[in-house]
């Protein structure tokens, strides 16, 4: 149908973008997921095996949307990985490619896929994290990849609005593989507990849909309050 809503969710075969993919799915959305997974989750979304740090990937990427489903209203660019090694130890090649697909993905999407966002007055959302604000060490490639998604999110929206609004959701601990967790795990957080992928895909529900549409140029963190709690080691 073509008057039917339609998002782009990469890096969705599993995790939060997947948690994403279903919550779209039920508010009556179509659903294009784009991964490096050789399957897909098995969902009702299309699935199309890509790699979005790739600029000839993203414009067939595009170009197969505007084809098959007509429409784009909805982008979320959540493809990322992260390699964690001592700088001295970390080459340039593996540095570049957590940019690439963290990153430079996003700038490869919406470029491509600016003319038919803008014809659905559509919206972006980036995840980034909050190791956009603080670390662990060892990720320095993770780290200047979500901090260069933030400030890529109101450059975006400045140079996009008022047709497309783009914002960033910062995820915490997202329990995304279901490890066992401990009692210490849930405690620390400020809402006690560690949070789930469909916390996540709530808001960025919320970010696509239409109640959000004074809304743009901001960064939503959703790490059940820890990056306001003071820590100090006893």
């Amino acid at each position: 149908m073509p008057d039917q809503r339609t998002v782009l969710i990469t890096g969705a075969a599993s995790g939060i973008g997947l948690a994403a993919a279903e919550r779209m799915l039920g508010e009556g959305w179509r659903v294009v997921i784009a991964d490096r997974a050789e399957r897909g989750p098995g969902i009702a979304a299309r699935y199309v095996r890509t790699d979005v740090s790739d600029e000839a990937a993203v414009t067939a990427l595009i170009d197969g949307i505007e084809k098959e489903e007509g429409r784009l209203d909805g982008l979320v660019c959540n493809a990322g990985f992260m390699i964690r090694k001592p700088i001295a130890e970390l080459s340039l090649a593996e540095w570049s490619s957590v940019l690439a697909t963290n990153l430079t993905s996003t700038f490869l999407l919406v470029k491509a896929g600016e003319a038919l966002l803008r014809a659905a007055k559509g919206s972006v959302v980036t995840i980034a994290s909050t190791r956009a604000h603080q670390s662990e060490p060892d990720t320095e490639s993770y780290a200047a990849s979500k901090g260069g998604l933030l400030a890529l999110t109101h450059a975006l929206a400045i140079s996009l609005g008022p047709d497309i609004r783009v914002n960033c959701v910062s995820p915490g601990w997202i329990d995304t593989k279901g490890e066992p967790l401990r009692p210490q795990d849930h405690t620390q957080h400020p809402v006690g507990r560690v949070g789930r992928p469909a916390d996540t895909a709530a808001l960025i529900a919320w970010l696509l849909g239409r109640e959000s549409g004074f809304v743009t140029g901001s960064e939503f963190v959703i790490d059940g309050g820890m990056t306001r709690k003071m820590i100090y080691e006893e």
